[in-house]
């Protein structure tokens, strides 16, 4: 490159670049400083961070809110249900069911339903039921209607939605012996939907206690509770549970065959959950923590519920969790087969009792809905047990 500066000239002192100083004192973990957002990352709780996490499975949380609202169905079932759970219609035995319609001749009426017109198929006998265009019958929201005892306790007569006055409201049809299948459903969620949560209670106690005992103490102890749980899984569980309820004795109250029933469905549901248990506790009891309590003269029973199993706890929620739409089923397929809970008390797999015969299903198929619910349930459950899964990890 060839030099441009004429000759004899001084040739230019170059720039240097602007140099900053901090005035702050030295510290040198500044580079171990954590952002707020860092902070509250890694100083959240286990809990928290399960909860973090799954947030952001949409399905879990559609799932939880989806069950969260029919749990809180099965407490006001009286408020919700037309009509009460025995309440029979004998002049609309196996009605079809009744539209809900909004504008009659291009009128705005608000909700109403056109009354139902009987006649008689001259081959079949048949009843057959279609609406009446010529009288449209007004719905009222939050209206007493039939009395009830709200849980056997108090009475009332309170409704979200009742029939119209001299009308009626058949959502989703009549039974065989004109009972109204919505308000049956509705009845019947609170016996499926608890024998769940009621059995996988009994279960996980049992998991937690025997599965901890033989994980913390093993030895003879360990050996005895691994042969009872190799006994239970050996046998196939549906011949089982149909053994064991046929032996409940038919002179047994509706309450007692319902905890049967439970009890019996919890008693062969707890090795799985037993099995991973003890799993964990065998390696865990070997850790300096668990060490450390022992020394101190902390009981086992102390060590275990205190030490050891808060560390695995929310894997066993969500294996539990998993484990509620088996119980749901099993109940279900016992009480389908008619071998499970017996009228008067109602259950989704009662009402499906009733729809065996393919004959009447082909003609009534709304006797056939109480199946929507449990398939809406069990696959709830499933997404949510997938999303309490991967939150029982939350680093990973």
């Amino acid at each position: 490159m060839t030099d441009t500066t004429p000759t004899g000239a001084t040739p230019e002192p170059r720039r240097r670049a602007p140099h900053f100083v901090s005035q702050e004192p030295w510290d040198p973990y500044v580079a171990d400083k954590l952002t707020a957002e860092q902070e509250r990352y890694y100083m959240a709780g286990q809990w928290k961070l399960m909860w973090w996490r799954f947030r952001r499975h949409k399905p879990a949380v559609v799932s939880l809110a989806f069950l969260l609202l029919m749990y809180f169905s099965t407490l006001i079932s009286e408020f919700i249900a037309p009509y009460d759970l025995h309440t029979r219609h004998t002049r609309y035995i196996f009605a079809a069911p009744q539209s809900v319609h909004l504008f009659h001749e291009g009128s705005f009426l608000g909700p109403f339903v056109y009354g139902l017109k009987m006649e008689r198929d001259p081959a079949t006998l048949q009843r057959v039921y279609s609406p009446d265009k010529t009288k449209p019958q007004q719905l009222r929201f939050f209206c007493l209607g039939e009395s009830y005892e709200f849980w056997g306790l108090i009475e009332g007569s309170f409704h979200f939605v009742c029939p119209p006055k001299d009308g009626t409201f058949f959502l989703l049809g009549t039974d065989r012996l004109g009972r109204d299948m919505f308000s049956r459903i509705v009845y019947a969620a609170r016996i499926s939907l608890t024998i769940g949560i009621i059995g996988i209670a009994l279960s996980f106690a049992l998991a937690l206690i025997l599965g901890g005992l033989a994980g913390y103490y093993g030895g003879w102890i360990d050996s005895v509770v691994q042969r009872i749980t190799e006994i239970i899984k050996s046998f196939p569980h549906l011949p089982l549970w149909l053994a064991l309820s046929a032996a409940l004795p038919v002179t047994w109250s509706p309450l007692l065959v319902y905890f049967g029933i439970t009890i019996i469905l919890a008693l062969l549901d707890w090795p799985g959950l037993g099995r991973a248990v003890r799993s964990k506790l065998l390696s865990l009891r070997e850790e300096d923590y668990a060490a450390a309590a022992q020394m101190m003269g902390a009981k086992p029973a102390r060590i275990i519920g205190r030490h050891l199993l808060p560390g695995f706890m929310s894997h066993l929620i969500a294996s539990a969790t998993l484990s509620i739409p088996s119980m749901i089923l099993a109940e279900t397929a016992l009480s389908f087969l008619g071998l499970g809970l017996r009228p008067p008390i109602t259950s989704w797999g009662v009402l499906l009792n009733e729809a065996t015969d393919i004959n009447v299903v082909a003609v009534n198929w709304w006797l056939m809905l109480p199946v929507v619910p449990v398939i809406l349930v069990i696959l709830a459950y499933q997404f949510m047990g997938d999303g309490m899964r991967d939150a029982a990890d939350p680093y990973a």
